[in-house]
């Protein structure tokens, strides 16, 4: 029953990051719908690690969802492809930024909930 949970969840949060992708225009060259997706996934699933719920919501929602949603590989992508078109600062901001926010937010989310 967990994995079907699981797949459900990252269903619905990998079409959610595919429909971000769709609507959300990068700024200049800065990807901002990866950045939106992996800080908010950040968030939701330091909000979802400090609550208390069971094994199969965060199964759901920790898991599957923030799991369909956050995109590791994207980002790499992204990243060494800035600094291949040589947009270096760019890539290093998005690169710094993606990591320092998705840390702070995450830490945050924790603490709201525990």
């Amino acid at each position: 029953m967990t994995v079907l949970l699981v797949a459900l969840g990252g269903a619905l949060g990998a079409t959610t990051r595919y429909l971000t992708g769709r609507y959300v225009d990068s700024y200049r060259s800065f990807p901002v719908a990866t950045f939106v997706v992996n800080v908010s996934g950040c968030l939701i699933l330091g909000l979802l690690s400090g609550a208390s719920m069971s094994e199969q919501a965060f199964a759901l929602f920790g898991t599957g969802f923030c799991g369909g949603l956050t995109t590791y590989s994207t980002f790499a992508v992204e990243s060494v492809g800035l600094a291949r078109i040589r947009h270096t600062l760019t890539s290093l901001v998005y690169v710094v930024a993606s990591v320092a926010i998705g840390l702070a937010v995450a830490w945050l989310g924790f603490r709201w909930t525990s």
